[in-house]
């Protein structure tokens, strides 16, 4: 029986296990954190990523090693790729943990982004700013997700408080600084390479955020036929530059019929969650199929979904599971601020039979000005 080692053990993980579970795979999760979620259902290593016994005793226990969390260091995953195969390719991890490497790796494909500069030193941060223009955001370029280590400049007047909130973390981690884009929504395509170079992406998806964290996904995106070609061309120019392995996303902003890459997810991805019940095939079984090599599966949406993120505590599940539409997930998480405890997702035939049955649900929780956006977007698809 084969064993599948996954760097973290957060909730993209534990899903990735409960996919794995009739392929017939054993999992083994490495994290940092006793606590981690994937631990309620998967053996673990307990220790740091630049622990070389721990490393290694992982190593000794799995076939194939894979990642939940793209913040492990690239260090870690070569020395692991000298001594099992390791998918995604250590290289896709580190250009993706670097947001000047990414950017630079999509305007060198053909790929437009946000105009962007890197930010070492104060000097470099005026003179970007006088490059770029205002407004801007102020990015850490390691280490950031969810909208952490970010700070939005609107007026010069800011850029001393940018300074201070973020110039002390520029010679660890280095700063990029990016134009704010006046864009009209932000989608993705979630995609996935196989071993042997096959390509499939999953519909494109509309996504809505809160406070710089994932609050709903609706897929297929309105629109999604016109945006589709350019989205998947430009995802699979980045898979194919970096040999990429396993499943991806591609975060994008769409501008006037333009999409411009905002930055890309080496892993699984909380905009994927809905392929678990909308899709022929989830993002997390193509995933494990994708690293073991073996065929991947259909990615056709069945019907229309929208994923309902969950975030600081978990609400009632009752109007969630008494809908014909509804399928609920616990992350097993305990509460805390800002933290992604769980998602639903509602699934149904099309898209007014979607939003009849997201609308009640919603106004039960009463989150209905939360997910009016969605609502909206869902009347105006038709």
């Amino acid at each position: 029986m084969t064993t599948v080692g996954i760097l973290g053990g957060g909730q993209l993980a534990r899903m990735m296990a409960l996919a794995g579970a009739p392929l017939g795979l054993r999992f083994l999760v490495m994290d940092t954190s006793a606590e981690a979620c994937a631990g309620q259902f998967v053996p673990m290593v307990v220790g740091d990523w630049r622990d070389e016994a721990a490393l290694a005793e992982f190593a000794s226990r799995v076939d194939v090693a894979t990642f939940d969390f793209e913040n492990v260091p690239a260090e870690s995953a070569e020395w692991l790729a000298a001594r099992i195969p390791v998918f995604p390719a250590p290289r896709a991890l580190a250009v993706a943990q670097d947001r000047l490497a990414e950017k630079t790796l999509f305007n060198e494909l053909g790929i437009g982004t946000p105009a962007f500069a890197a930010v070492d030193t104060r000097a470099d941060l005026d003179a970007a700013v006088a490059r770029i223009g205002l407004p801007a955001i102020l990015k850490t370029r390691r280490l950031g997700y969810d909208g952490k280590g970010q700070f939005r400049l609107k007026t010069h007047a800011e850029v001393d408080a940018a300074w201070s909130a973020l110039g002390a973390q520029a010679p660890k981690v280095g700063l990029i600084l990016e134009s704010f884009v006046p864009f009209e929504r932000e989608v993705s395509v979630v995609a996935v390479r196989g071993r042997d170079g096959a390509f499939r992406a999953w519909p494109l998806t509309e996504n809505w955020h809160r406070d710089g964290i994932l609050s709903a996904s609706m897929a297929p995106a309105a629109g999604a036929d016109a945006l589709a070609p350019q989205a998947l061309s430009q995802a699979r120019r980045v898979a194919e530059a970096l040999g990429y392995v396993g499943v991806f996303a591609l975060e994008l902003f769409v501008r006037e019929g333009e999409l411009l890459a905002n930055e890309m997810a080496p892993r699984v991805h909380n905009s994927g969650h809905w392929t678990i019940e909308g899709a022929e095939t989830s993002q997390f079984e193509n995933h494990l199929r994708a690293v073991l090599g073996l065929p991947l599966g259909d990615t056709s949406a069945v019907g229309a979904s929208v994923m309902l993120n969950w975030v600081g505590t978990m609400p009632d599940a009752g109007p969630v599971l008494s809908s014909a539409a509804g399928h609920w997930h616990d992350y097993g998480k305990s509460a805390r601020e800002g933290r992604k405890v769980g998602h639903a997702t509602l699934r149904a035939g099309d898209r007014p039979a979607l939003a009849a049955a997201l609308g009640p649900v919603v106004a039960s929780l009463g989150r209905r000005e939360e997910f009016a956006p969605v609502l909206a977007r869902l009347a105006e698809a038709g």
